[in-house]
């Protein structure tokens, strides 16, 4: 058989999707009568016809479509292939927007964020850090970084490494003037320090041991929107709060707080970064992943 080009494949593509030769030769830039010889030679090599031509419509044959649905897949793995090509061959520059949680944000800044700007001078990131679950695609971000079970199904989602505890603290000053709960049930007696989502919407501190699934519905003198002050607040010696271990890390590694019902706060999946569902990933943000990935080590060990 002769020698097939990539140009002919791509003119039958056209063809097939635009639905004629003539809208097919605009979106090319070509003449109708160039398309239609090229298709010719295509089904002459090919010894099939492709396409039914009448004065009125241009329609795919049976072969045409068979050969159409073969070829798709592979042109539109060549056509990203050469984008990319073409990406990884200049200067990354341009500006990737990430959505996080307020913590993960401080835990992303060093390892990821400055180091990312480090190596690559000519991009720039807006980092936005928020309480609220958002639609990234929707508010216009290329990723973002959450807890693994706040990631939609249909995004990719890389692992950061360790699971994590929300966990009750409270100050060794507290915990000695009004001793410590034994059961989540207990926290009704105790002043706690409690989160309000930016909804307005109080959260419920959830608990599970042995297969037992306890909601507090905690009351206390305190009510806050930033999981940093409560840790701060808790500090005085005010209340309990609940919070993911992140913020109360090195508190509890000085004795500044003291864990309480840690059996009844399993761990669970960790921070994720994720991304659009997509064939094509620019270069800034293929970068972004790739250094993610190279770092992730540092979670793990967290």
């Amino acid at each position: 058989m002769a020698k097939t080009s990539l140009v002919e494949l791509q003119i039958v593509m056209a063809v097939a999707q635009q639905g004629g030769f003539r809208a097919a030769a605009t979106a090319l830039e070509m003449s109708p009568s160039a398309l239609s010889h090229a298709v010719g030679q295509l089904e002459a090599k090919l010894g099939v016809r492709l396409f039914n031509r009448t004065t009125r419509s241009v329609t795919l044959s049976a072969a045409g479509q068979k050969f159409i649905e073969r070829i798709k897949p592979a042109l539109a793995e060549i056509e990203a292939a050469m984008v990319e090509a073409g990406d990884a061959n200049s200067t990354l520059a341009g500006t990737l927007r990430i959505n996080t949680a307020e913590r993960a944000a401080q835990e992303m800044l060093q390892p990821v964020i400055i180091e990312y700007l480090r190596r690559y001078p000519h991009m720039q990131i807006d980092l936005v850090s928020d309480g609220r679950l958002i639609d990234i695609v929707a508010d216009g971000f290329d990723a973002g970084f959450r807890l693994a079970e706040a990631v939609p199904q249909d995004m990719v989602s890389i692992p950061l490494g360790a699971d994590i505890q929300i966990m009750a603290v409270c100050s060794p000053d507290y915990l000695a003037k009004h001793g410590r709960p034994q059961t989540p049930y207990d926290l009704y007696q105790h002043a706690c320090i409690r989160y309000r989502f930016t909804s307005g919407k109080l959260f419920r501190w959830e608990f599970e041991h042995g297969g037992e699934q306890i909601l507090i519905d905690a009351a206390g003198p305190l009510t806050l929107d930033s999981p940093l002050l409560m840790a701060e607040a808790a500090l005085s010696g005010i209340g309990i709060a609940f919070v993911y271990e992140g913020y109360v890390r090195d508190y509890l590694a000085d004795g500044r707080l003291v864990q309480l019902l840690g059996e009844w706060t399993p761990k669970y999946a960790g921070l994720c970064l994720y991304y659009p569902r997509q064939r094509h990933i620019s270069a800034g943000l293929r970068a972004f992943i790739d250094l993610v990935k190279e770092v992730r080590s540092v979670f793990q060990t967290t």
